[in-house]
């Protein structure tokens, strides 16, 4: 069931969002949607402030392999 509400923004922040919105050809209310998903979905509010900002920050990344790591550290200390 779909619901209808209202939001206030900035005036820049609005231009900015009618500009991404026809960007990416999504409606606003998709976009927000998603974000409020996203949000759900990644429920970091138990995470201080700063913490929670950096949250997923690597996802994606592949993750270097440990001996790898250890090898370049050692070899930085022979230059």
């Amino acid at each position: 069931m779909n619901t209808q509400i209202t939001i206030t923004l900035d005036s820049n922040v609005a231009e900015f969002a009618n500009s991404f919105s026809e960007r990416t050809n999504k409606p606003l209310s998709e976009i927000i949607e998603n974000y409020f998903i996203t949000l759900q979905n990644n429920n970091t509010s138990d995470l201080p402030q700063d913490l929670a900002e950096l949250y997923g920050i690597f996802e994606g990344i592949e993750t270097p392999n440990k001996k790898e790591l250890r090898r370049m550290f050692h070899d930085k200390d022979n230059y």
